[in-house]
């Protein structure tokens, strides 16, 4: 039996062993559904704090159930370490690591580069690769590739490459990592066929691709889709704010019509690890072929000058109430980027804090997901929400609509709210005191 057959054998009879680099949002919710199935999984998590949690059993990722993570690392099925010396003994290795952007919107492999030379010494004939970190086509055949050539092994004899996009969603109760449908591109069919049968243990459904490139070009149009289309409604809620119209008002009407439309709202920004950024991926990559992203580009301005249109509008609230910014105590309502998810990654919240300090305001925030802000030049508790403290601010800033704050007693305990997600839609009493987005 060849490398292929071999490693096709061990990943049918669950006897592979499965390593997953970076335990974050997407490597941890992976690795624990390897398990779940039966695979023996090693993490590599270079954080060592978060690596000695695992092995205690202790949970760090809300999408992850803590009965679940318990359970796989008590029957030894999953174990963390620190280092890449376990690399030998993994029959496949899931890259899971950040792919951010510089500070001029530029793509950072960094992580992506480190992992791969990390691994590429330990490399042995039998082995798969996959990358699931969203980056720009051509990463995994023009990065990755070449890196793991320089161990000696051949690519499609004696070692298999692949890319698999992550589709993780923090907080959707409705989607997971199995029922999620899966992209799949590889480097060629011998890889290909190695990663379908890796795969198709955990994930109910898999969409293979002609190649790495397909995969990782269609997992960057989709979070594209989604921040041309976020960038449009919020557009519109400039324009609604000029003509004196409640932009939530025309968003409802236009989204009765059962076919030609599909809804987007607006909010403060963009956030979390996947619409700010991965679309400057696609941007980047388009200058290679003498292209411009026109709706990219333009997206990504609208989307990102949010924040700044949300501190002047809440400046307007409090000068038509005698106000000075300079003089206010504000509480930012929400620092999460999304609801219900305890990640702040990238949130406009944050943003919005930052452009109201040095407008003299006194800020605090309170998030029932995120008990402290470190960011850059943010360094603040979370405030308690009750009466005492509502009271003493002069207005309350709706970032982010967690689904466990009951906003009719927000208003009742308020002086004033300005909701930038339409939250307090329901609220009956008070209406006087929102202001709209």
């Amino acid at each position: 039996m060849n490398c292929k057959e071999i490693l096709k054998y061990k990943l049918e009879k669950k006897t592979a062993v499965a390593g997953v680099v970076g335990l974050g949002y997407v490597g941890l919710p992976f690795a624990v559904e390897k398990a779940k199935v039966g695979f023996k999984v090693i993490a590599i998590e270079q954080n060592p704090v978060k690596a000695e949690k695992i092995n205690r059993g202790q949970n760090y990722i809300a999408d992850v159930s803590d009965d679940e993570l318990k359970d796989v690392v008590r029957r030894g099925l999953l174990t963390s370490v620190s280092g890449f010396d376990r690399v030998p003994e993994m029959d496949v290795i899931v890259i899971c690591v950040p792919t951010p952007l510089s500070i001029n919107l530029t793509p950072d492999l960094q992580y992506v580069e480190s992992v791969t030379r990390s691994i590429m010494p330990k490399l042995r004939p039998g082995q798969l690769i996959t990358l699931e970190s969203t980056t720009y086509p051509g990463t995994t055949e023009e990065i990755i590739l070449p890196i793991l050539k320089q161990s000696g092994l051949e690519i499609e004899r004696d070692f298999f490459l692949a890319h698999s996009p992550e589709r993780v969603d923090p907080g959707n109760l409705r989607y997971s990592t199995k029922n999620t449908n899966k992209l799949l591109g590889a480097v060629g069919p011998a890889s290909l066929e190695v990663a379908i049968a890796f795969y198709q243990q955990t994930i109910e459904n898999l969409v293979p691709l002609s190649c790495p490139r397909a995969a990782e070009l269609a997992k960057v149009f989709e979070n594209t889709f989604r921040a041309v289309n976020i960038a449009l409604v919020n557009e519109m809620t400039l324009l609604c704010d000029r003509m004196g119209l409640n932009v939530w008002e025309i968003l409802d009407a236009a989204f009765t019509k059962p076919f030609g439309i599909m809804p987007f709202y607006p909010g403060p920004g963009v956030g979390g690890h996947c619409i700010p950024i991965d679309p400057h991926y696609l941007e980047w990559k388009a200058r290679e072929y003498n292209f411009h992203t026109h709706f990219i580009a333009l997206a990504g301005e609208i989307n990102r000058k949010m924040p700044e249109y949300v501190k002047d509008k809440a400046i307007r609230i409090l000068n038509h109430s005698g106000i000075a910014a300079s003089q206010a105590r504000i509480m930012v309502l929400g620092v999460a980027y999304k609801k219900d998810v305890e990640d702040e990654r990238e949130s406009p919240a944050i943003e919005i804090i930052r452009l109201l300090k040095k407008e003299g305001s006194d800020l605090i925030y309170h998030d029932p997901h995120v008990n402290r802000l470190a960011n850059c030049e943010i360094d603040m508790n979370c405030s308690p929400l009750n009466a005492l403290t509502l009271s003493s601010c002069d207005l309350v800033i709706i970032a982010t609509d967690h689904s466990n704050i009951d906003y009719q007693w927000l208003v009742d305990n308020s002086l004033r709210i300005f909701d930038t997600r339409n939250a307090a839609c329901n609220v009956a009493r008070g209406r006087n005191k929102i202001t709209l987005l």
